[in-house]
């Protein structure tokens, strides 16, 4: 007899160990032995919608990596049955039916243990190993073990893990590092791209494209070889990027490209759903309805695409900079991104000479070099002297200083006449006590002021170094250093994003609480303290 779920009663789930679940609507896998599986809001959409609108938990991805007990088609159906009923329980109903998700937490440090002791410590904490995951699961199996950012982020991340892949590097990591890229290389093969982060609820959208950056870190280890070992998946990640380019008009976008009406060829983010994102399936319903003279599956698609950016949210993607009702993410030719394609074109090229392809490597080098042309005609302000984001539905250049205008420096882009105009805004307009804002805006988005993070830190150092930018690069890096070790005597912790102002706090805004852990800001702490030292703050006057 099946358990009946209501306030008077306490219950244990029925586990039903020999369950096949319905076809896949949209976006699934198949695991090793066929079943197919889809996103929670898929699988049982009422009980999903329902969960999400009581915030039965805190954090909307809470209930979205929780584990079904049983056969979710037969979770839906006794919902279905019992919703209506009299003393019906919906958390008593979600207790005996999910294993709830735990995050990755992360211990104290010990006492009097170094920034770079604390974070050798976490290494093993945050790691994980799922080449097989539990059926029902929301979480994509990998290969080989991986490291993930910590708090909430259960799961690996596209363009965190390069950044923490550095950290490793200095740790001494290396095997973990040719792992995690050959888990990178899976999913491209396996998904045609790299999802968000290893989740099906994840797998219409990628993330900012670092996967070259990791190849080019495995080549540093272990040389050129890696190149080609990994051209047919550089290849592979290249056409998702750019599918649709050929069929395209002037003036028109399709996917992730747009055609300018000179021709030209750029990139933007997109996700191949418009519906509100799973893990903030609440926040995006209440955005789409503050906009009724919006479609609500733009405004969600435009959401889903700030997602893909990264920047998740900022004032880049708002029309009036302030408010997330205004967002237009598809509509802009995002400066960093397409800086990373580039980046892309030339590693492919790479790899195509290291297998002696003449050809190949010809056809992506003219590619990189008709994109370098767009960028610099297009997305430089020559008012400003500074790298922006171009609106391609409305013909005209965004304004906005951001720390994105340092992508085409760090990707090796930008002329030098350019490097250094930037160069010369971004001391003017960006510098603060903690390290690079992202942004001139202050909004309440958690990629605005105040906040800095550990990966445009690093974008910023090595762009500027690259145009012998030395003097501001060490200012950017040092401060933010001494911001992650402030913050850590007083807390004894590293943390997703940094408040700048210098009062030596974390950051905060956006959707969900700061988080520790924290992956990216481990590697980039690292790499900083290599190559700056342990405690080398730049007066903040300077």
């Amino acid at each position: 007899m099946r358990p009946l779920y209501f306030t008077s009663l306490s219950f244990t789930a029925l586990l039903c160990a020999a369950c096949s679940n319905q076809p896949p609507a949209t976006w699934s896998y198949e695991d090793a032995q066929g079943r197919a599986n889809v996103p929670p809001d898929q699988a049982y959409p009422e009980l999903f919608e329902a969960v999400q609108r009581q915030q039965i938990f805190t954090d909307q991805k809470h209930f979205v990596d929780a584990l079904p007990k049983r056969d979710p088609a037969q979770i839906r159906a006794d919902y279905l049955a019992w919703r209506d009923r009299e003393g019906f329980d919906i958390k008593a109903f979600v207790k005996d039916n999910f294993i709830e998700s735990g995050e990755a937490q992360s211990p104290p440090s010990k006492p009097g243990a170094s920034i770079e002791e604390h974070i050798d410590s976490l290494w093993p904490v945050l790691s994980r190993t799922y080449s097989q995951v539990p059926i029902y699961s929301s979480l994509l199996p990998l290969p080989q073990p991986y490291v993930v950012p910590g708090g909430r982020f259960r799961e690996m991340y596209y363009w965190d893990s390069y950044f923490t892949m550095l950290g490793l590097e200095q740790s001494g990591e290396k095997a973990r590092i040719r792992q995690m890229t050959d888990n990178f290389a899976y999913m491209i093969d396996t998904y045609g791209h790299i999802p968000n982060g290893n989740r099906t609820y994840y797998l219409s959208r990628s993330q900012p494209p670092f996967f070259a950056y990791m190849v080019e870190l495995q080549a540093r280890i272990e040389g050129d070889q890696a190149y080609g070992r990994y051209l047919p998946q550089l290849q592979k990640e290249y056409a998702y990027w750019m599918e649709g380019a050929q069929a395209l008009k002037p003036g028109a976008a399709a996917r992730h490209v747009v055609k300018l009406a000179d021709g030209s060829v750029l990139n933007r983010y997109w996700d191949a759903s418009a519906t509100p994102r799973q893990e903030s399936w609440l926040q995006d319903v209440s955005t789409a309805e503050q906009v009724p003279q919006r479609p609500k599956q733009e405004v969600w698609r435009d959401l889903r695409a700030g997602a893909e950016s990264g920047w998740d949210f900022s004032s880049r993607w708002l029309d009036d900079g302030q408010n997330l009702t205004t967002i237009r993410t598809t509509s802009m030719v995002p400066v960093d991104l397409n800086s990373l394609i580039y980046h892309l074109e030339r590693t492919i090229a790479k790899g195509c000479e290291t297998i002696q392809n003449t050809s190949c490597i010809q056809a992506y080098g003219r590619r990189a070099e008709q994109r370098q042309r767009a960028v610099e005609k297009h997305l430089w302000n020559a008012d400003g002297g500074f790298y922006v984001d171009y609106d391609w539905q409305r013909k005209q250049q965004r304004q906005s200083l951001t720390a994105a205008t340092l992508f085409p420096l760090y990707t090796g882009l930008a002329s030098v006449e350019h490097a250094n105009r930037t160069a010369d805004a971004v001391r003017d307009g960006l510098l603060r006590p903690g390290g690079i804002a992202t942004t001139q805006v202050s909004n309440g988005q958690q990629w605005d002021e105040p906040n800095g993070w550990a990966p445009l830190q690093w974008v910023a150092v090595e762009g500027l170094d690259r145009y012998r930018q030395t003097a501001l690069a060490q200012q950017i890096g040092s401060r933010f250093l001494q911001q992650v070790q402030n913050l850590y005597r007083k807390e004894n912790k590293l943390v997703e994003k940094y408040d700048l102002s210098g009062r030596g706090d974390g950051g905060g805004g956006g959707e969900y609480e700061l988080q520790d852990g924290f992956g990216w800001t481990n590697g980039v702490t690292l790499k900083l303290m290599s190559k700056y030292g342990a405690s080398s703050p730049a007066p903040v006057g300077e």
